[in-house]
């Protein structure tokens, strides 16, 4: 199983774009194997970084104006967020990808195992141990790094939430049935660069290349990372 997080952009121009890179990663998994990518829809949520940009200095009529106009999540048809590659929503789009409902952090993935990843995803785990990002842990998968460092690596939130003080925050975002409110721990990746450098610094499995002349690449166990990000966490807190 294998989770991809791709630029495009870093990877240069590939006749047939996004689609035939998603393609050649099939071709490479096989019958058995299933790409998973992140799908997220900020443009949705009124507490995302997009949605707190884009109504910076509104008055309130104007931001009951934006909130008027954002999309209301359809897992069927709502893109994968630009802020999350071409990649993301080639894989979304693929024939038989599946994903998850989650109105604001949904996951597509495509292959034997796209139901086990994509078919439980509460809304208070929208990164957590019960989404699809958890199950990724569970089945042992990897992560293509496709030009993207490791300050970016996803699945860092699951050692994040391992720990023993994560607080709560409220979300706000507009799904399948309207807006929809939840609480669930805050995130950041805002400390992702040092504790990524750590991780490539002290980790055994991960194996690094290039593809083309300028995307470096590296190949990812999802455990090892995450737990030993856990660990470094533990210590940098003792």
């Amino acid at each position: 199983m294998l989770h991809v997080q791709a630029s495009l952009r870093t990877l240069g121009p590939v006749s047939g774009g996004a689609a035939a890179v998603v393609e050649a990663l099939r071709e490479v998994l096989g019958s058995d194997g299933t790409l998973v990518a992140y799908t997220a829809t900020p443009e949705n949520s009124a507490s995302s970084r997009l949605y707190q940009s884009a109504t910076a200095g509104l008055s309130p009529a104007e931001i009951d104006a934006y909130q008027a106009r954002m999309p209301r999540f359809d897992p069927a048809r709502t893109p994968a967020s630009p802020t999350v590659g071409a990649l993301s929503e080639a894989v979304r789009t693929c024939p038989g990808a599946l994903r998850s409902r989650h109105p604001q952090t949904s996951w597509a993935a495509v292959g034997r195992r796209a139901r086990a990843v994509t078919a439980h995803h509460p809304l208070t785990s929208h990164l957590g141990p019960e989404s699809p990002l958890g199950r990724l842990y569970d089945l042992d998968a990897r992560v293509l790094m496709l030009g993207v460092p490791m300050d970016r690596f996803t699945a860092f939130h699951l050692a994040d939430l391992r720990m023993p003080d994560v607080a709560e925050r409220e979300y706000r975002c507009v799904g399948e049935d309207g807006w929809a409110a939840f609480r669930a721990p805050h995130l950041d990746d805002v400390h992702f660069g040092p504790l990524g450098a750590e991780v490539l610094r002290t980790a055994r499995g991960i194996t690094a290349g290039r593809v083309g002349d300028a995307a470096e690449c590296r190949l990812v166990p999802v455990r090892e990372a995450v737990d030993l990000a856990e660990h470094i966490l533990r210590r940098g807190r003792a």
